[in-house]
């Protein structure tokens, strides 16, 4: 939001928090992608897939609301018990911990902000070609 001390915001401000946002979601999908089948000999110690929070934020003087990122928080989902008496990370139950990541729910997550983060180059480019269309019309 624009502050006393700041300008207001321009539609590259909105691109470029915009193009951070999906940043986050691809770097959190592929920590938890590189994560996924990793197991550990506790519950309290086996890896939890990390979420980042969002937020909208308007800009008054302008009117144009852009995303921000409030954290990236570890999931709670429960790690899942696996009975591997022959594992050497196996507790005294025999029981192993692996990271609860859906592979798959990870990677749409990732081509999904994927494309949202060149949608938003695409929208960047076509704004930067009409403001030097506009200033040769000059």
């Amino acid at each position: 939001m624009a502050g006393p001390n700041t300008s207001p915001m321009t539609l590259f401000n909105v691109a470029g928090r915009a193009m951070s946002a999906q940043l986050v979601r691809m770097n959190a999908a592929a920590s938890n992608l590189a994560n996924a089948g990793t197991v550990s000999s506790s519950e309290s110690t086996a890896y939890r897939p990390l979420r980042p929070v969002f937020s909208e934020e308007l800009d008054r003087s302008t009117g144009l609301a852009t995303v921000k990122v409030n954290g990236v928080y570890r999931s709670s989902a429960a790690p899942i018990k696996d009975h591997q008496p022959d594992n050497p990370l196996a507790d005294q139950n025999g029981d192993v911990w692996s990271a609860p990541v859906d592979e798959s729910a990870e990677m749409v997550e990732m081509l999904e902000s994927s494309r949202q983060y060149q949608n938003v180059v695409e929208a960047m480019q076509t704004a930067k070609q009409l403001m030097l269309d506009t200033m040769r019309m000059k």
